[in-house]
């Protein structure tokens, strides 16, 4: 019997003879690099840093949140949650704005559960917001909030909030809005700065906001570290309930970042918006994780009065440390951020002050010049976290003592 040929054999194929392609972004997104809080953490790996850039604790959230979520587990709450939040959840949010806002909702058709707050400012903003829409930011400004805007087709105007005080610019502001503002974006407590809009600036804001028939996206996720004046929610002021969609999440109060659960908080008109957008970004958030944050919500006061008094030691820890290595240091009113001016250590600019702070000296901060749209504005400042446990902030401060010095 003829024995058939083998095949030829095939050609060898190395990898170079593959051709390299260039890597691929959208357009809308082709300005936007890898986030300078991933960047800032590689290298505080690679020279073994102190971290005080990126802002998550290192230490851990309260064991009846986290006990809470593992009887969830248990209890075989494990499949997907109704997309706009489990039941319990939605009305434990609903109770909490109540208390601090004095503002009733509805937890079904006026609370929606995200996947951290960043969703719920992404499920704002694709859901509400229209190619071409101009959005008013306040520079320097959470680095989401443009590349999300970015992502929806809007026109992104900035207002510049200036050192020392980071004061709004009230003038600047009704300059800006036009026939086509569809909406602000509003932070307070405000990242990076630690600024918190004042009452008479917030009135300001809604004033406008109702004359123009403007919406405003207000993330209050620093709400719980205020330390030197009550937190206001712009929903709560006269006419604003109406066009405002309020976002928080439980991250940051009970120093539980990586569950990411957020909300956002609207009237029903706004909220079918929001909804439309979060069913097709998540469509629905961690199911035992929010049966726990329904727990966590429902702590006492003297809970929020401890986490205030906390942050109030570690925030006097880094101020303090950060005005005798010779930083000039800025007010910080909320979050768990400082901002200060670093030239007094004869650097061209942010960036390049940073990577000698993590290479030379062993401690990590953010350049600004990220946060702002002209980044020339923000070269002179860098943002350090005092969310570490007071022996890390004491670590760096000694570092920074030792090896920084004054031109």
């Amino acid at each position: 019997m003829a024995q058939s040929s083998p095949p030829p054999a095939a050609a060898a194929v190395t990898v170079t003879d593959t051709p390299v392609k260039t890597l691929q972004v959208a357009n809308r997104l082709e300005k936007f690099k890898t986030t300078i809080f991933t960047q800032m953490s590689m290298l505080a790996i690679k020279h073994g840093a102190i971290n005080l850039g990126q802002g998550f604790p290192n230490f851990d959230g309260p064991e009846f949140v986290k006990e809470a979520a593992i009887q969830a587990i248990r209890d075989g709450k494990n499949q997907y949650a109704r997309g706009y939040g489990v039941p319990d959840l939605n009305s434990a949010i609903a109770a909490r704005f109540k208390k601090d806002s004095g503002l009733v909702v509805d937890p079904e058709k006026e609370v929606t559960v995200t996947s951290g707050c960043t969703e719920a400012i992404a499920a704002s903003v694709l859901g509400l917001i229209n190619p071409g829409d101009e959005v008013i930011l306040f520079a320097p400004f959470y680095d989401s909030y443009e590349a999300t805007l970015s992502m929806a087709g809007a026109k992104v105007k900035g207002i510049t909030l200036r050192p020392p005080d980071f004061d709004l610019p009230i003038a600047e502001l009704k300059a800006a809005i036009s026939k086509n503002t569809r909406a602000i974006l509003l932070n307070t407590p405000h990242n990076p700065t630690g600024k918190m809009f004042t009452r008479e600036e917030l009135n300001e804001i809604a004033s406008l906001c109702v004359e123009n028939d403007v919406l405003v996206f207000s993330d209050e996720v620093y709400d719980k570290l205020s330390f030197e004046m009550d937190h206001i929610s712009i929903a709560s002021l006269p006419g604003m309930y109406e066009r405002t969609v309020t976002l928080n999440s439980l991250g940051k109060t009970f120093s539980l970042t990586g569950w990411k659960i957020g909300w956002a908080i609207a009237p029903p008109h706004l909220t079918w918006g929001v909804r439309q957008a979060h069913s097709y970004l998540t469509f629905a958030t961690s199911t035992p994780m929010q049966s726990a944050a329904a727990a966590a919500l429902r702590a006492p006061d003297s809970y929020y009065e401890e986490l205030r008094r906390d942050y109030r030691a570690k925030k006097d820890i880094l101020v303090r440390g950060l005005n005798a290595v010779g930083f000039n240091v800025y007010p910080s009113s909320g979050t768990y951020f400082v901002v200060v001016d670093h030239t007094p250590f004869g650097k061209a600019d942010d960036t390049t002050f940073c990577e000698y702070l993590i290479k030379e000296v062993g401690v990590v901060a953010i350049p600004t010049s990220v946060f702002y749209l002209n980044p020339e504005e923000g070269k002179n400042l860098v943002r350090f976290t005092f969310c570490k446990d007071e022996d890390t902030l004491r670590s760096a401060i000694e570092r920074m003592k030792a090896k920084l010095h004054r031109k």
